[in-house]
């Protein structure tokens, strides 16, 4: 139970600071259905109010029919359609006959500043005398938050709304009895309610929705309340929790709360406090029977459920995995292996003509040169020459992209198998390539890599990817687009990592698919050696050097691994910054070299150089030390580089990379234990009680940035990991500020005073959190729970 002084100093605070007395209010309208209305709690004294007002009503495609009178304004790449002085959506396709109907947006007649007036709100019971003659809230909290958005206009938009009010009472109320809510001045309808927090759900009770392996060494829920204008709530120490089987509500464990994180101490280097107000942890290790339980905290409520099993890991990575699936370009998608539908976009067979640029994609702003923007230098360097095989691959994002760093998937994903071939032998991805002789998590590598190989030069070069001229224009997807479609120039950056990749891929391959691992062995050798000829020949500018050198060290070290050929031992030697103890695998804006320290830490051929895989070894666990330290400052346990801005996917995926791969090499299991605890805040243990990958858990994202299912009207596909929350008081990124203030009138209290964890809007014009890449955080997110999946 919460101390009843610390409650009662929060509503002394509040009478202070505000007027609450039961002044008469004025009468209001009543919007809503006892359905529309949701009661909770989360404490034993506040009683919580939810509801939602708008309606977003998404927009469609139909068939364009001119009528006289017209007019279509081009606003950069958009084509908008007014007709009688009024915006009717935008025109897409080649042919611009097809019509993106605006949406449009139904308003709820509510106030939500009224629902703060404590007048406006009685409480009786007929079984619990201190609510007897009727009584009123000494305090009313709220925090207002954007749910979705309609773009009515080319560039005006109305947002849907969820209020969540916090009813501070001065006594307690009595479980199992039943109460009734009235509203005398109007605003809700009368409410019957029954308080039974052993059997409802707490926003305030946070748990994974991912789940735990039974042998999980760690397995954790967290309690946490920020009330928007009531700020944190402080709950009592040693409140007991329990541990209960779902279906029957039977005790398997309990325990008592343990503080975390105070509000105020800082979270990273930035001495940031992501959640402003405490957070309680709560440790179940003992519990291993499988089976579906709740987290129940004494007077305040329950958890979602969450599995524990053998394949709770598993069953996620799948879900997650398959979002790449969702991504591949070139092929259409749908049934029997998703409910997802989408023709085949970008094929040549389509007659889609790929157009190549004299530009390398190192030299863009989507690669190395940051003075450039998104497309200017590809679009400079365009000609007529047109690219063959230039198809499939992983979009990158919202939009159509496929680049050269998405082959971080590939990399990961083959890691994963080549660390766990037994295991990921018998996953089933449901694929179309489910059925032949490669395992699933293999061709889903594949692929993507074979997009950058089909694209190879007759003499080795690497394009850098496919991109088209713009975003997508409004209203179109990906199957329909009409803007010109460039594949970069070979460059040296781009040919090394594909070289570092097909490589790795290679040498995966080799036991069990020598033929298949040998096309891809040539194949890099070729890709490297190109990269090796052109900067000899070329004077390369200083600001590609850095990224360039690492790109070349990395394909060394996995072509050494594959072949143990001294040449290429030796530009690993020559290029890697692990010449002592103590090192960095990572310093912005000078090196980043972590995948080659785990890659040549793990060569065995005799010409290694032992003192340096001493360093890299040092180098890993230096990083894994630091996200170890990182997680056990955190409330939540999420764990980042502590320079990281918080956002863009730091609190949507586990920063954990590095703590596996030390925990593979050592089996140390302060590094595993690290590794469970950061995952959980990604998989629903926030104070939003929301799995950042869609089809994951209880509640996900309902609008990330994908525009083709936006478009086409259909439910995200499954899988995809969003960038998710971010602070907007520390982080900001070019875009964010016309985000925000779409978000911001729709937000209370202001958006920057909202924890960071709680500052997430889903809605779908947010790119910096409704967003993602699949390099990031999709393919670390996937392969961490990978990891945790097939661990031994």
């Amino acid at each position: 139970m919460v101390k009843s002084c610390v409650i009662m100093s929060v509503v002394l605070l509040t009478l202070t600071a505000c007027v609450s007395t039961p002044s008469v209010p004025e009468t209001a309208e009543t919007p809503f259905m006892r359905d529309d209305v949701n009661i909770g709690f989360v404490s034993p004294e506040i009683l919580t109010l939810t509801c939602e007002t708008g309606k977003a009503v998404p927009g469609k495609q139909v068939p364009y029919e001119p009528e006289p009178g017209d007019r279509v304004d081009k606003i950069g790449t958009t084509r908008a359609l007014m007709r009688n002085g009024r915006y009717l959506g935008t025109l897409a396709g080649k042919k611009q006959d097809i019509l993106f109907l605006a949406d449009s947006f139904i308003p709820t007649p509510f106030k939500p500043e009224l629902g703060m007036q404590t007048g406006r709100y009685i409480i009786q019971s007929v079984a619990d005398n201190d609510f007897s003659e009727g009584l009123m809230p000494a305090a009313v909290y709220r925090k207002s938050r954007p749910v979705g958005i309609a773009r009515t206009e080319n560039w005006k938009f109305e947002l849907p709304a969820r209020h969540t009010f916090y009813l501070v009472f001065p006594v307690p109320f009595k479980e199992k009895t039943r109460y009734t809510l009235s509203c005398p001045y109007g605003l809700f309808p009368e409410m019957a309610f029954t308080y039974d927090p052993e059997n409802s759900f707490s926003e305030a009770v946070h748990v994974s929705q991912v789940g735990f392996r039974p042998d999980d060494p760690v397995k954790s829920a967290f309690l946490s309340c920020w009330m928007g204008s009531g700020k944190g709530l402080a709950y009592a120490d040693g409140l007991p929790f329990k541990i209960l089987e779902d279906s029957s509500g039977r005790e398997v464990y309990n325990g008592k709360i343990a503080l975390s994180r105070k509000a105020d101490e800082p979270e990273d280097g930035y001495k940031g406090n992501y959640n402003k107000t405490n957070v309680y942890a709560m440790d179940f290790n003992d519990v291993a029977m499988p089976g579906i339980y709740r987290v129940y905290v004494k007077g305040v409520g329950c958890s979602f459920p969450f599995e524990i099993g053998p394949d709770a890991w598993k069953k996620a990575f799948i879900t997650n995995t398959r979002g790449f699936y969702h991504q591949r370009s070139g092929m259409e998608l749908g049934p029997p292996y998703t409910s997802y539908k989408r023709p085949r976009p970008f094929h040549p067979d389509d007659g889609v003509i790929v157009y190549a640029s004299r530009t390398g994609l190192m030299e863009t702003g989507n690669g190395l040169n940051t003075e450039d923007s998104n497309f200017g230098n590809l679009v400079k360097g365009a000609t007529n020459e047109t690219v063959d095989n230039a198809w499939g691959g992983y979009m990158d994002a919202g939009d159509w992209d496929r680049r050269i760093q998405h082959l971080e998937v590939t990399r990961l994903l083959l890691e994963l198998y080549d660390l766990f071939p037994a295991y990921f032998n018998k996953i089933n991805l449901n694929i179309p390539e489910s059925s032949n002789t490669l395992p699933d998590v293999l061709d889903e590598a594949l692929f993507n890599l074979d997009c950058y190989r089909r694209m190879q030069t007759a003499d080795g070069g690497i394009r850098g990817g496919i991109e088209s001229e713009e975003h997508p224009r409004h209203g179109e997807t990906s199957w329909q687009e009409s803007l010109r479609i460039f594949a970069y120039a070979p460059d040296p950056w781009s040919s090394y990592i594909y070289a570092g990749v097909a490589a790795h891929c290679s040498r995966v391959l080799k036991k069990s698919f020598p033929g298949l691992s040998g096309t891809y062995e040539k194949s890099a050798v070729r890709a490297f050696e190109w990269a090796e000829k052109t900067i000899a020949e070329k004077n390369i500018e200083e600001k590609y050097r850095a990224g360039i050198r690492d790109a070349r060290n990395l394909a060394a070290a996995d072509l050494f691994l594959l072949t143990g050929g001294e040449k290429y031992n030796s530009i690993f030697l020559s290029t890697t910054v692990f010449t002592k103890p103590g090192q960095d695998l990572f310093i912005w804006q000078k090196h980043e070299q972590r995948h080659a320290a785990w890659i040549y830490k793990r060569a065995e051929w005799p010409s290694v150089d032992k003192n340096i895989q001493y360093f890299c070894l040092s180098a890993l666990r230096k990083e894994a030390d630091e996200r170890v330290a990182s997680s056990q400052k955190a409330g939540f346990r999420w764990a980042k580089f502590t320079w990281q801005p918080p956002a863009f996917g730091a609190f949507a995926a586990a920063d954990g990379l590095t703590m596996a791969r030390v925990y593979y090499l050592t089996g140390e299991k302060k590094y595993l234990i690290a590794l469970i605890n950061a995952c959980q805040n990604g998989a629903g243990a926030n104070p939003m009680n929301i799995c950042y990958t869609t089809g994951v858990g209880k509640r996900w994202p309902a609008n990330p940035l994908h525009v083709d299912s936006r478009t086409s009207c259909q439910e995200p596909p499954a899988g995809l990991t969003i960038f998710g929350p971010m602070d907007y008081t520390i982080a900001s990124a070019p875009g964010t500020k016309w985000s925000l203030d779409i978000a911001a009138p729709y937000a209370f209290p202001d958006v920057r005073e909202w924890p960071g964890q709680e500052s997430y809007w889903d809605i779908f014009w947010f790119p910096a959190e409704c967003e993602f890449t699949v390099q990031e955080p999709m393919a670390r997110n996937a392969y961490i729970w990978g990891f945790l999946s097939a661990r031994k």
